[in-house]
């Protein structure tokens, strides 16, 4: 199936703009999951002061606001989202971190609005495989870094490295819920195939790629907690139980909790395992 693409985009755009709030409330919770992630990313950029760093599809922006404390007065970080209330959140996470080197600005990652040449690194944590097109995406990319300049992505790894998320997936689509995976589109895992992130960079015409894989683990104290979290920050799942019956909602609460009960220690308590792919690759 092909995607409309301008249909989708619109669609995901309204998506984010209305889950923002909760990643914004949720925000300390997955940081500290998912920060080792984020300085695998900027380690691999390695921004030095005074230089120019763009993050797209930056969310809350906490991956660019590792870099923009490395920067130093001197240099800028250029936060960017396609969703203003990512943005809002961005501007006040920056203002309580004392950040004054960042420049946060509405802007779509497959038509990047700088100039050729101008960044020294470019940062994005799960969005590539979000988008209606990647690889404009990332001929992007290559176009606004300086020669030499890196880019560093994360994307997730296939769904059974990611029970975290997949199982709740799968129950969903079983129940005729949600619409089963179109390999086609756009989705969370669309970079997970094996050589998929390298064809991708060296296509848009990128060097000195590397692949690696970060594995983190997802806590709860309870179910409960955990399925609050996962609506929080979950846009398809909201929208897959927005109209459903509060026997139904129950119904899936319960088939979750089951698939997701062998990583449950007796206490109650979830260590749900995950990995993402990183890849940083040069101009």
């Amino acid at each position: 199936m092909t995607i409309d693409a301008e249909a989708y985009r619109a669609e995901s755009r309204d998506r984010w703009e209305r889950i923002a709030g909760g990643w914004e409330t949720r925000r300390a919770q997955f940081a500290a999951t998912t920060e080792p992630v984020s300085r695998w990313m900027v380690d691999a950029v390695d921004p030095q002061p005074g230089e120019t760093v763009l993050e797209l599809a930056a969310g809350v922006g906490d991956t660019g606001f590792l870099a923009a404390q490395r920067l130093g007065p001197e240099g800028r970080l250029i936060t960017t989202d396609g969703a203003e209330s990512m943005l809002e959140a961005a501007r006040r996470r920056a203002g309580e971190l004392g950040l004054e080197n960042v420049e946060v600005r509405a802007m779509e990652a497959e038509w990047v609005d700088l100039p050729t040449a101008s960044v020294d690194a470019v940062l994005c944590r799960w969005g590539y495989m979000l988008l209606a097109d990647p690889e404009a995406a990332l001929r992007e990319t290559r176009r606004v870094l300086k020669p030499g300049g890196r880019v560093a992505l994360a994307a997730w790894d296939a769904p059974e490295r990611n029970p975290w998320v997949a199982q709740t997936g799968a129950e969903l689509v079983a129940r005729g819920l949600a619409p089963a995976p179109d390999p086609e589109a756009p989705s969370m895992f669309g970079f997970a195939a094996p050589g998929r992130i390298e064809e991708l960079l060296l296509d848009a015409g990128f060097g000195d790629v590397v692949v690696d894989a970060v594995d983190m683990v997802f806590r709860a104290p309870s179910f409960e907690e955990w399925w609050e979290y996962a609506f929080d920050t979950s846009p398809s799942l909201g929208d897959a139980l927005g109209s459903a019956t509060p026997e139904q909602r129950d119904e899936v609460y319960e088939a979750v909790e089951a698939r997701l009960a062998q990583w449950r220690a007796e206490d109650g308590s979830l260590a749900l395992p995950g990995r993402t792919l990183v890849a940083s690759a040069s101009a």
